[in-house]
Parts: structure tokens; sequence; C-alpha cells
């Protein structure tokens, strides 16, 4: 028998609870378990003022944007809209079924203002960090770190030259001034010296830039990810313009921060061979003692038959070369001149062979055929550069080279899942709020994930 048709009738009192209608298993159910906000507002006293009517709760509007970047919603009107209307977001944002949602335009005035004033999305960052160090996800033993291109919110087909500057008429704009502010940063116009190629009139910051796989070049910034190899767990996360100098300048940065904030040092860091520079290479061993399992960046190798550097012999007690001929290389000559010589501005030792053993060397077409004698470089920081090599042919490289793959899947989760394969804000300002979100909420993930694993411990 069928039915009666089923007419919707407005109650005069109803007993619910959205406790009762979020799954248990539910993402943020799980995540909430480990998102701990208390200091918060704390730590935004200072900005708000003592009069008036009272604020939006802080606290509300950080649980909304957890709850955004968790499901790759980033758009703040369609957030306000999601939490309207879906249960567990209510229940993740502590909301009631009758209490309303901040306006979409809050969070812009409290993103210019206090949240940028006070740090606060770097101190969320740093709040779930913390919590996985204490659920032992964390091993601090081995660290893995790279970059990677996320385009901006500008235009391709605009801008001009860089040579040309930003006409006056666009110097009021807020992504702007930023970009005036941070010309001499080393993570972003400080990087290099070279003038960009195009800039843009809506992000000056954002690098013209052309990636391998897109091919077509686009306005962009580089996110740098500094993890743990135990569980992929992001341990600092930094925004810079996409210039290989920045990148690896950021590393020195995160690797100084999360020491000083969280008393971790690695024993080893596996990295790219943008990372392989000499310097960089001299301030990991010599500075930090930390083992890089990073290949050397090299440019000695050979295709044509010519002997490479790696078939000379280098004494370091006579400081001299020897050739496949047993002739010497050496930097000088004359006796002592080497105690009065200064360090190269580039870095660079040359070792040289005399002329008349070059000349007579049955050896020199597979030398030096076009130079008169042979020249080998060497770098001021060799001695790095050799531990880096001898790293290389050791087991642990090998599997630092498999660990090293979890970087890149965090780059993937973050532009395929949770959408972060072009910015909203702009500006280094925005481009720092977007990543810090992205990575605080790829962290819980990861939490949530080992709690459904039965990884971590039962909550009490």
């Amino acid at each position: 028998m069928m039915g009666d048709r089923q007419v919707m009738q407005e109650g005069l009192f109803y007993e619910f609870s959205i406790e009762r209608y979020v799954p248990e298993d539910h993402l943020l159910r799980v995540i909430d378990r480990f998102v701990d906000l208390e200091d918060i507002r704390l730590q935004l006293k200072p900005y708000y003022s003592a009069m008036g009517r009272p604020s939006i709760d802080p606290e509300l509007m950080i649980r909304m944007l957890i709850a955004g970047y968790c499901f790759g919603i980033r758009s703040e009107r369609r957030l306000c809209e999601e939490v309207n209307l879906n249960l567990a977001y209510r229940w993740f944002c502590k909301l009631s079924l009758t209490d309303p949602v901040p306006d979409h335009s809050t969070f812009s005035k409290n993103r210019h203002g206090r949240f940028r004033e006070s740090d606060l999305l770097r101190k969320v960052f740093e709040t779930v960090l913390a919590r996985c160090i204490a659920e032992g996800v964390v091993g601090g033993e081995a660290f893995a770190v790279d970059a990677s291109i996320i385009k901006a919110d500008a235009n391709r087909e605009g801008g001009g030259p860089g040579v040309d500057g930003l006409p006056p008429e666009i110097l009021h704009r807020r992504a702007v001034q930023e970009y005036l502010a941070t010309l001499d940063e080393a993570a972003f116009g400080g990087s290099t010296p070279v003038e960009p190629k195009f800039l843009s009139p809506v992000d000056p910051t954002a690098r013209w830039t052309r990636t391998y796989k897109d091919g077509a070049a686009k306005y962009s910034y580089s996110v740098n990810y500094l993890i743990d190899c135990k569980h992929a767990v992001i341990m600092d996360v930094e925004g810079t313009t996409a210039v290989r100098t920045a990148e690896v300048h950021s590393t020195r940065v995160m690797l100084d921060r999360v020491e000083a904030r969280n008393h971790i040092k690695p024993d080893r860091l596996s990295g790219d061979t943008a990372y392989g520079s000499a310097e960089m290479l001299n301030w990991l061993v010599n500075e930090r003692g930390i083992e890089p399992h990073i290949p050397v960046f090299d440019k000695s190798f050979r295709k044509d038959g010519i002997f490479e550097r790696s078939d000379f012999t280098f004494d370091a007690e006579d400081d001299r070369y020897v050739c496949p001929a047993g002739k010497n290389l050496r930097r000088y000559r004359v006796a002592g001149r080497a105690a009065k010589a200064k360090p190269p501005k580039d870095g660079l030792y040359r070792y040289r062979a005399r002329k008349t053993d070059c000349d007579n060397c049955p050896l020199k077409h597979r030398c030096c055929p076009k130079e008169p004698m042979r020249k080998i470089l060497r770098s001021v920081h060799e001695e790095a550069r050799d531990v880096a090599r001898r790293i290389m042919a050791s087991d642990a490289y090998a599997t630092s080279r498999r660990e090293r793959k979890k970087v890149e899947m965090l780059f993937a989760h973050l532009k395929r899942i949770l959408k972060v394969d072009r910015l909203r804000l702009r500006g280094p300002n925005g481009a720092k709020d977007e990543f810090l979100l992205a990575a605080t909420a790829q962290n819980l993930r990861k939490l949530a994930k080992l709690s459904i694993q039965g990884a971590l411990p039962a909550p009490e």
C-alpha cells in the first residue's frame, strides 16, 4: 500500500543535536582532536580595542579557514556558504544550528590587519606542529627539502618589461607596496641582481617563470617545504619568489627556525641538485654539522672524450693536482705566494700546468687540444663537496633518495586535493598566508590519517 504524501510541517519544538549527525569517522571530527586554539585570543588581545562592541571570535574564523583548506575551499564567500549549510562544518566551528556565520568581508579585514600584524597564521602552524611532535610522529633525524612553483593571481598577458619599472598610478596598491618593501629581502627582491623579464602590475613580486611541465611562462611564487621523513610531517614552510637562490636561502631560514623554536636538528638533509651548491654544502657540513644527502652541483663532466676533473688526482698536502701524464698543476709557482694570496672573489681556485709540460705531452689531444695548457678549477669549499660525494656512494644515500619523494607527494596533494595550484591572494604576504594555511591543513590531515590507522594513541 502506498504511503501518505510527505508534507513538511513546521513543528513548534525541536529536539536537535548536531553532535548526533556528525559521523564518528568524519575527517573534521578526527581533526578536532588535534586543534588547540586557546592561546590565540591571548596573542591577539593587544590588537583589539578595549572599547566598542564585541568582535567576531577569532577562533571561529581560524576554524573556518582550517576547515576550508582541509577540503579545498579557499574562496571565503563559498566557505561562509558551506559553513552555513554543512552540519559537520558547523560542529567543527562550534556553531549551533541557529548561530550566524560571519560575513566573508570579515576575513579580509582581519587578514590584512591583526592576523598579519600578530603573525597569527604562523602561530597556528607551529601549534599544530608541536602537536605532531607531542604525538611522536616526528623522527627528527632525517629531513628533506624541496620547492614547487605555484601560479600567482596575475594574468600572464598583462604587465610590461621589468626594466621599465611600474607606472606611478599603481603605487598605492597593497601588492605593489609589499613588493617595494621586500626589494632587499633575500626571499624576494634581494635574491638575485638580475632584473625580472616582466613585471605584473597587479602582483609585481610574482616572478615570470617557465616550468618544463606547463611549457608557457607565467607569474609564479615558490612554496618551500622542509619535512621530516618519518611520516612526511611538514616541519616548516616558506614562500619565496620563483628563483633558485631564494629557494636555497629559505632552507637555511627554515632549518634555523625549526632548531630555535622546536629544538630539533636533523642528522641529515635530503634535497635535489638545486641545493648542491658549494656554499650550501659548506654551510651544512662545516657550520651546522648536518650530513648533506644531496647530489653535488658539478659542471666538470665531459662528453667529448676530454679528461674530466675527476681524472686528475688532488694532493692536499702539497696543494697540487696531478694529471694522467704525471705532471703537476699548481696555483702558484713561487714559494710562499699561497700564504699571501686573498680568497678568490668567485670562490674558485685555479690550478694550471706548465706550458712546456703540455707542449710535449702525448695526451694533449685528450686534455687541452685547444688551449696552450690545462687549467683545473677547485672550489674553496671543495672539502664539503667531497663529503657529499662520499655520501652519494653510500647505501644511506639511496634510502634518502626514496624518502625525498615524500616532498613531491605533498606538493601533488597540495595542488590536486587542496586545490592550491593557483594563489587567490596577491603579494608576498598573501602567498605566505596561503602556504601556511595549506601546510597546517596537510599536517592536520596527516594526524587524522595516522589516528584512523591506529598509529597514534587513543584519546583519553
